[in-house]
């Protein structure tokens, strides 16, 4: 039983890095085989079909992102603090290229392609990240440690998109630097009284 989800979780850790590196339409079954060292039928006894090996991608990469908030709430009390290691967080992750690009960010720029299975996956990535990110707003500013310009939402809603954009201008400009040039300031206003 090791073997089977050993082999599944090569074939969705190669299926992440080649849709970082090219989106859904940028790999195929083939390419997966190549990587992974197996054959295509193997790819097709684990996931019937691309969607179904997208889907379960981004459902797992979900609760990875889910259980690292959960984490980050257990270990890090602030919520200017969680804030900052969340952005540390991708920022390491950038720098050192282990996840240059969230899986759910890249996808969501292919939301008119993605089919509705992968879309809804994506979608729900967001409304969770917002979510959280909205209670942190709300109690940072309720404990006097974020200072907020506009709703916890609409901040919330912002700095998500501001993450995001982050990541693609550090990609834009093959500079990982960029993401914390952009980042810096977005921290530094929540942190600021106006």
């Amino acid at each position: 039983m090791t073997n089977v989800s050993s082999t599944a979780d090569d074939i969705l850790a190669c299926a992440r890095s080649l849709i970082i590196a090219g989106g859904y339409n940028g790999f195929s079954y083939a390419d997966i085989a190549d990587v992974v060292g197996i054959r295509k039928p193997s790819i097709h006894h684990h996931f019937a079909s691309k969607v179904d090996l997208v889907r379960t991608l981004v459902s797992r990469y979900r609760e990875e992102a889910e259980a690292g908030l959960a984490a980050l709430e257990r270990n890090v009390p602030d919520p200017r603090d969680q804030l900052k290691s969340y952005v540390g967080y991708w920022e390491a992750c950038i720098t050192d290229a282990t996840a240059p690009f969230c899986v759910c960010a890249l996808l969501a720029s292919e939301l008119p392609i993605l089919p509705e299975e992968v879309a809804l996956e994506v979608r729900a990535h967001f409304r969770a990240l917002a979510s959280w990110l909205t209670s942190v707003m709300e109690r940072g500013k309720r404990k006097g440690r974020l200072h907020l310009s506009s709703s916890a939402k609409v901040e919330a809603e912002g700095f998500m998109a501001t993450i995001h954009g982050a990541m693609l201008s550090a990609r834009a400009y093959g500079d990982p630097k960029m993401f914390g040039v952009i980042t810096s300031p977005l921290l530094d206003r929540l942190s600021t009284r106006h």
